[in-house]
């Protein structure tokens, strides 16, 4: 009995109503899918997700972007416009534990009976996550948002990139993904005070705020000193060295996050007298003078390859690596070794590969139950679950609910 508990998923038995679309709310809905949560995502019919049209590349007509966050899932198209279909939206949400909405109008929420307060009265158990530009509150509720504006707005922006370059967004939708990841421990810790209070609650996460929180660092030294953060490309505010370095055909990460570590490294390059010298011997001198420290360290590298520096490094126990654009990151022995990539089969694609979740949890390990689903793929399987007979389907079919 005790190995069975074990082996069940965390979120076995738990249904999501996946009502988001674009990047930040599916990758959450996937993430609780990948532990096991049935997540039924309602689309609109001939449509979709918007995601579904962004590419290239697609693969027999299913988008590489949709497709990449939004396996374990069932797809339920539903026309919120008709009366049938927004009951049908009102009744799978009525069911559901888990409901992700990234509707910004409240308005909306409201004339459809799915914000948080009539929901809830109906619904008491239910954890209700909402997931906007700018949150449910403040002067910018309500304001359209995507990944782009929250980068721009959350300070890190002028930032990113070296010398004079023009403010650069980040190459990967960090503020959705990091809503992405918030969303999922807040989920999981409302999930937790239901199990002692049989009540759920609202979530209310903003992109703009996701963003922002990367900034913590920044920030803090920036209310300790009242000085604008600068751009300092690749190296770290606080640390050095700490950085890209060049090597003879191409470039290397090295890490010296103590002095330990940074004496280690003087006596591999053979700079044994920046160790003694005091204006190098303390990480804070080091940072005053970074520019030195790199060109001395580059100068020691100029006739090594990036290999061969990192096996000298990984030998002495130095923070290092090479640095991968993505085939180099995914054909990594150790990526393949930890299972970072996952094949499964799908109906219209054939076989499709997708990154593995990234939690590892020893007893209830995710899984990969479905490939991203057509669209409206499951909408009969999951009405007949709410309790719709064959003939009301069908009638619903022909109006256009679903």
């Amino acid at each position: 009995m005790e190995e069975d508990r074990h082996a069940k998923s965390v979120l076995q038995d738990a249904l999501v109503a996946d009502l988001t679309q674009a990047l930040a709310g599916p990758y959450l809905g996937m993430l609780l899918g990948d532990l096991g949560a049935d997540v039924v995502k309602l689309e609109r019919p001939g449509t979709g997700d918007q995601s579904r049209g962004w590419g290239p590349p697609f693969s027999k007509g299913e988008s590489s972007y949709f497709m990449a966050v939004n396996r374990n899932k069932r797809s339920l198209t539903c026309n919120f416009k008709t009366e049938e279909g927004g009951e049908v939206l009102r009744r799978l949400v009525n069911e559901a534990d888990v409901v992700l909405t990234n509707e910004r109008r409240r308005e909306y929420r409201v004339r459809m009976g799915i914000d948080y307060e009539s929901l809830s009265k109906r619904n008491p158990g239910v954890v209700y996550c909402s997931i906007t530009g700018f949150g449910m509150s403040g002067p910018y509720e309500g304001r359209a948002g995507y990944d782009i504006i929250a980068q721009g707005m959350g300070g890190m922006m002028p930032l990113t990139g070296l010398g004079d370059d023009p403010p650069l967004r980040y190459p990967a939708s960090i503020a959705d993904l990091a809503t992405a990841m918030y969303g999922l421990s807040s989920i999981l810790a409302a999930l937790l005070v239901k199990e002692r209070t049989g009540r759920g609650q609202y979530i209310d996460l903003a992109l703009v705020e996701s963003q922002a929180w990367w900034s913590v660092i920044h920030s803090a030294a920036y209310f300790m000193s009242d000085e604008t953060p600068e751009r300092i490309g690749n190296d770290h505010p606080a640390i050095a060295p700490y950085g890209a370095f060049k090597a003879k055909d191409g470039y290397l990460i090295i890490a010296c996050g103590t002095e330990a570590i940074w004496q280690r490294l003087c006596s591999v390059l053979g700079l044994e007298e920046m160790m003694q010298d005091p204006h190098y011997r303390r990480n804070r001198d080091r940072v005053e003078r970074r520019e030195e420290v790199t060109e001395r360290i580059e100068g020691q590298l100029a006739d090594k390859t990036v290999d061969e520096v990192c096996r000298a490094l990984e030998e002495a126990n130095i923070p290092s690596g090479p640095i991968y654009n993505v085939p180099d990151m995914l054909q990594d022995e150790h990526m393949q070794a930890r299972g970072f990539v996952i094949e499964q089969d799908h109906p219209v694609a054939g076989t499709i590969q997708s990154l593995a979740c990234p939690i590892h949890l020893s007893k209830t390990s995710a899984t990969y139950r479905l490939p991203p689903p057509l669209l409206g793929q499951h909408t009969d399987e999951v009405l007949e679950e709410l309790g719709y007979t064959q003939d009301e389907i069908e009638a619903m079919h022909e109006e256009g609910a679903v």
